[in-house]
């Protein structure tokens, strides 16, 4: 299976030091075709085929970079074809709109030997607002069909500026992971997880919550004694909902891994299952949200402390972050009830917290969170 994966941005955005940062960082070891295009005339010429033509030139990381003339679905296939390669990186032209190259993509690929991996877009922080001004129909077009946004020059502008860059795009794109820590602060490797998906921070403790409740599970059915042994504080709320802060960017996982809309039939909404076993996504809410702040330990410790108090929260069942310190470098924390953890860790692509329990109380927990 090929992965294809789009990094659009604005002219002097900095596509090309990000795609050479995940070649020597994170794709060293796989076979890669770069294609460079300009692709202003998908969509308009699109009946007219002329001739493919492919010029190819080594990279120095042993990439093949391939820049397509003519017919881009042809040029595409004849890559694939003649180098078989893992992945493919498409660069499109400064002002291309990133629904058109999308659109070509998936107009050619084999569903079964092909996969749109994902479409990112690389913004300048410090040129957001301009861009959006003078540019908006191209720029905008770009933001609001990513995936991934990749802020670069982030390391050279106000905190404020920052949090305005992010308030711009999310107006057109709630649902987008936003990188927002400086490229020279991460791995190459870290950016390409966040990209596909692999750093969810919510999605990972999801994930551990429901592998504790089925060790449970599993632990309950060995003990026939009638009784069910595991049952929790938590187990007592039945409600289900997924409230999500507008400057969450994983939403997309909660909905493809439980719509419950009128016509489901998991039946979720029978709050009495099999003796009384539910999912954790049917019981539990999560909260997150992401940030480019900087906090103090102290910070972090005051607010691991308020978790504790549950009339003013909810029931908190696990929380989970990572931040950039005020004194440099960046912090991780957990927490369950009654103990938590504060340490140093490595730059995250942007800070994040997530918090998973039952009847969270949102509003309080922003203002518990937000600086």
């Amino acid at each position: 299976m090929t992965k294809i994966d789009i990094v659009s941005g604005f002219l002097g955005a900095g596509k090309t030091t990000l795609i050479k940062k995940l070649l020597a960082e994170a794709l060293s070891d796989t076979k890669v075709v770069l294609i460079e295009n300009e692709f202003g005339e998908i969509g308009i010429d699109g009946g007219f085929l002329k001739e493919a033509g492919i010029e190819i030139k080594e990279m120095n990381s042993g990439c093949i970079c391939c820049s397509l003339v003519g017919d881009f679905g042809t040029s595409l296939k004849e890559v694939m074809h003649t180098y078989e390669p893992e992945r493919i990186l498409i660069e499109p032209s400064g002002v291309g709109k990133l629904s058109d190259v999308m659109k070509a993509v998936q107009d050619v690929i084999d569903t079964k030997e092909v996969a749109l991996n994902s479409a990112v877009a690389v913004v300048d922080a410090s040129k957001c607002k301009m861009y959006i001004k003078n540019f908006g129909e191209f720029f905008i077009n770009q933001i609001a069909h990513a995936g991934t946004i990749v802020l670069s020059r982030t390391g050279n502008i106000s905190e404020e500026k920052l949090n305005q860059c992010i308030q711009l795009i999310r107006e057109h794109n709630e649902k987008a992971t936003i990188i927002t820590t400086p490229w020279e602060d991460l791995d190459g490797k870290d950016i390409l997880a966040a990209i596909e998906g692999a750093k969810d921070l919510e999605a990972e403790m999801m994930a551990e919550l429901k592998a504790h409740r089925n060790e449970e599970e599993e632990h309950h059915h060995h003990h026939h004694d009638g009784e069910h042994g595991h049952e929790h504080h938590h187990d007592k709320e039945h409600g289900h909902e997924h409230h999500h802060d507008k400057e969450h960017s994983h939403e997309h996982h909660h909905e493809e891994e439980h719509e419950h809309g009128a016509d489901c039939t998991c039946g979720c909404h029978d709050h009495e299952h099999d003796h009384g076993h539910h999912h954790a996504d049917e019981v539990f809410t999560s909260w997150g949200m992401e940030t480019p702040a900087a906090y103090g330990k102290a910070e972090i410790e005051h607010i691991l402390e308020e978790l504790e108090k549950e009339g003013e929260y909810g029931f908190v069942l696990r929380a989970k972050g990572m931040v950039p310190g005020t004194e440099g470098g960046w912090i991780y924390f957990d927490y369950v009830p009654g103990e938590s953890n504060v340490r140093d860790g490595k730059a995250d692509v942007t800070g994040k917290f997530c918090v998973i329990g039952s009847k969270l109380k949102e509003d309080n927990l922003v203002k518990l969170f937000e600086k």
